[in-house]
């Protein structure tokens, strides 16, 4: 087990006062009708005490192995928990850069990447998906400049956030790419990504549950940042969510799901309390 809630932390220790408050209300009532011998209650007290520091022990044990919460976020349910993203129901969205390339060669898209387990799982004709992008009405309302330099992969750039619909799939253009085909983003980037892609997804989700994977986790370059962690991350995109004031009609939901490789970097019990 991964210490990712200390054994003091301010938050925890909130928590535990309330169960104490109750089980001292608990513990007051008892004692008004059983009568402990003498003898008996210094005995009584030391097992009371054993009692409460086992229960905090627990307590912060289940803070440190927790892998899911549920939060509540403009009246909308937001599950965030460990998973695999082509195993959840309704909608699910896969990042794909501002070319939307399907080319996996492990130079322009890694194999081993979520947009390229997508391409080599779900889609059965990459030709199709290229021309359905390139035909699609609402891509060619968000498509920006073409960049005739670019020497591999595709030349037409698109707005960050645009989400082109594949069936149960929602592709959405996420990062942008520089001369080496690494991708990378500023954090003005992200953030405006971020706010048009709520967006997006409030005119296309049409009461369905949407599940996304943690945006920016991985292969993603912040240029003004050496680091930035998964807790961060996610944070980022809770807090999208929101201020965009996309409401979530139950029992419709927003899923986050992340990756059983990123367990150990998500506090899911400080997501929670805050």
């Amino acid at each position: 087990m991964k210490i990712k809630v200390k054994l003091l932390d301010y938050k925890l220790l909130k928590k535990y006062l309330k169960v104490i408050s109750v089980l001292s209300i608990l513990c007051s009532f008892a004692f008004l009708v059983i009568t402990i011998p003498d003898c008996l209650k210094v005995l009584v007290g030391i097992v009371l005490i054993i009692i409460l520091a086992l229960i905090y022990i627990i307590m912060w044990i289940l803070a440190n192995v927790k892998n899911n919460t549920t939060l509540t976020i403009n009246n909308s349910t937001m599950v965030i928990k460990i998973g695999n993203i082509f195993e959840e129901d309704g909608l699910k969205v896969i990042a794909f850069n501002e070319y939307f390339d399907t080319v996996v060669d492990n130079k322009i898209i890694a194999e081993s990447s979520l947009n390229g387990v997508y391409i080599k799982t779900q889609v059965d004709d990459v030709n199709e998906l290229d021309n359905l992008i390139r035909t699609d009405s609402h891509l060619a309302e968000n498509a920006l400049d073409i960049n005739n330099t670019r020497p591999y992969g595709k030349k037409q750039k698109y707005r960050l956030g645009t989400i082109f619909q594949n069936n149960d799939y929602l592709v959405t253009a996420f990062t942008k790419f520089d001369n080496e085909n690494r991708a990378c983003l500023s954090m003005n980037n992200y953030i405006n990504f971020l706010l048009n892609f709520w967006n997006e997804i409030d005119i296309i989700y049409a009461g369905r549950s949407v599940s996304i994977p943690l945006l920016g986790s991985g292969i993603t370059r912040f240029k003004e940042y050496n680091t930035i962690s998964e807790q961060e991350l996610l944070e980022l995109l809770i807090w999208s969510f929101k201020v965009s004031r996309i409401k979530f009609t139950y029992p419709s939901k927003v899923s986050i799901i992340i990756h059983e490789s990123k367990r150990d970097k998500i506090n899911f019990f400080t997501l929670k309390e805050d």
